[in-house]
């Protein structure tokens, strides 16, 4: 069987691909693969040729599928602007990938057209969803298109950027390959042997869509001929929910959701019947150890993990009876990806011993118009570093220990922050924490712990000095905060990671030009 939507189209046209748990939207695999090639003549009628680039701008819904199946299927590059962005990181985004078109839902029109107004250049719009459609709108013209393949046609890919938790948002653009659509990218075979993805697949999708891997694992599912639940935004009852009444067996996760979801009362937790799940597969951000714990506990074992990347230079995986063996691991390299460790001297480290995390499978991407980052990203051998720190076992089993940007340099030691989070997150009274380096006269950075304490609890001074004696009892005294410093709520982006850089700017001063 061919992976690939058509096919499903021609077999099982009337089966969803897609439902919108939270609007009851859905598609077809008949609606979806229709809307795809009439919407890939609409692309190729305003210019968008193969290796061309088109954004899309818009909340989670069922028309974002079809756009970027219709891109996949045209040989065009697709570049998914988060929804989270100011208008001017949206702006910076859509130029930066250099679109001929921006495709946005009606929620964005306005700022779409704003943006379109502010880039020098013919920037066309097109908007979707809009409650009375015009004639030059999305829908009107993918209505009168024909719905033909278009002939000869290669497979496009996306153009995915970072969360930008350090700066600018980067780019992430892999080489057109002369392939047609219907044939999967590399990584197809993995998410198949290592999650069992299939076409009773019900695949639970509560992340945003232009994020790596919802949006990946979404257009796998549809290979596969899966149904994809997705969700406008992530609520916990409701995830909980939609997994009861659709019966989801798959999904994708951040730990912040695993988070949110056990701590909803009891009661709730009870009453939710996830028994139909057989693999929910988690990524993007740091466990913690307690956390995945937790989940297992509750929704058995089958807490899956998948570490990598938007880059898609590397990835692990690891099943829950691996983890259960190996706590804190993320997993091991499948067969044709490589992993090395290396010192600041680009020297390999061996087992147990921490540094840089180098991965390879033989993919090239590069950080679009910016040869300094990417060639920064490379060692000489084509391996690539994400910036993560981590060490391997002596069984080959990956553990990270922070991002080398976090890193506190204290007194000349290297500290990284993610042991001690790990640590205190496993403290009762804690909903969520980070960990910094903050100026000291003496030894450049202290480390300090920013928290989050849970509704029912206080924060105070003891309980602070009871955090600093918990981490001190589990850590080396070096590796534990000095201080402690209470927040009502931490700076996660939404895929779940921790914006140090608003932390730090708390105490850091502002930089001088």
């Amino acid at each position: 069987m061919t992976p690939h939507p058509w096919t499903h189209q021609q077999r099982t046209p009337d089966k969803p691909a897609i439902v919108m748990a939270d609007t009851g939207e859905s598609l077809t695999y008949g609606q979806l693969m229709r809307h795809a090639d009439q919407a890939a003549r609409v692309f190729a009628s305003l210019d968008c040729a193969p290796g061309d680039t088109i954004a899309l701008l818009s909340e989670n819904n069922a028309t974002y599928a079809e756009i970027c199946w219709a891109a996949k299927n045209s040989g065009l590059y697709y570049a998914c602007v988060s929804s989270h962005l100011n208008l001017d990181d949206a702006a910076y985004v859509v130029g930066n990938c250099d679109a001929k078109l921006l495709v946005a839902s009606h929620v964005f029109a306005g700022a779409a057209r704003k943006i379109a107004a502010g880039l020098a250049g013919d920037l066309r719009v097109l908007v979707f969803g809009e409650p009375e459609r015009s004639d030059d709108s999305y829908e009107s013209m993918r209505d009168r298109a024909d719905a033909i393949r278009l002939p000869n046609s290669r497979r496009g890919a996306s153009v995915l950027y970072s969360s930008g938790t350090t700066g600018l948002p980067k780019a992430v653009r892999t080489p057109l390959i002369d392939v047609p659509p219907t044939t999967p990218p590399p990584r197809h075979a993995g998410l198949l042997k290592y999650f069992g993805l299939a076409t009773d697949t019900v695949f639970i999708d509560p992340g945003p869509f232009y994020h790596a891997a919802p949006l990946r694992l979404m257009m796998s599912v549809h290979r596969e001929g899966g149904t994809v639940i997705g969700f406008q935004k992530f609520e916990a009852e409701a995830t909980l929910r939609a997994i009861e009444r659709h019966q989801g067996t798959h999904g994708f996760f951040v730990p912040t959701m695993f988070n949110r979801m056990l701590q909803l009362p009891d009661e709730v937790k009870k009453s939710a019947d996830v028994s139909s799940m057989r693999c929910a597969i988690h990524g993007a951000a740091p466990c913690s150890i307690t956390l995945k714990e937790a989940m297992i506990n509750w929704w058995g074992p089958v807490i899956y993990e998948l570490y990598g990347g938007t880059e898609g230079c590397g990835q692990t995986f690891i099943t829950p009876q691996e983890w259960l063996r190996k706590r804190g691991s993320v997993g091991m390299a499948p067969p044709g990806c490589r992993i090395r460790i290396v010192d600041e001297q680009n020297r390999a480290l061996g087992p147990n011993q921490i540094g840089a995390i180098y991965m390879g499978n033989g993919r090239q991407f590069e950080y679009y118009k910016d040869p300094l980052k990417t060639a920064a990203a490379h060692d000489e051998d084509g391996l690539a570093t994400m910036g993560d720190i981590g060490y391997l076992d002596e069984d080959g089993y990956l553990f990270l220990t922070d991002r080398r940007a976090h890193m506190i340099i204290s007194g000349g030691v290297n500290i990284y922050p993610q042991e001690s989070e790990n640590v205190l997150s496993g403290h009762p009274a804690i909903a969520d924490v980070a960990v910094v380096g903050i100026p000291n006269e003496d030894f450049g950075e202290e480390v300090k712990a920013v928290v989050q304490v849970k509704d029912t609890v206080k924060a105070t001074q003891e309980l602070a000095d009871e955090l600093i004696a918990f981490c001190r009892a589990r850590l080396s005294a070096y590796k534990c905060p000095r201080s402690v410093d209470f927040v009502a709520e931490l700076p996660r982006n939404e895929t779940g990671k921790l914006v140090k850089r608003t932390i730090k700017a708390r105490y850091w001063p502002a930089p001088t030009p």
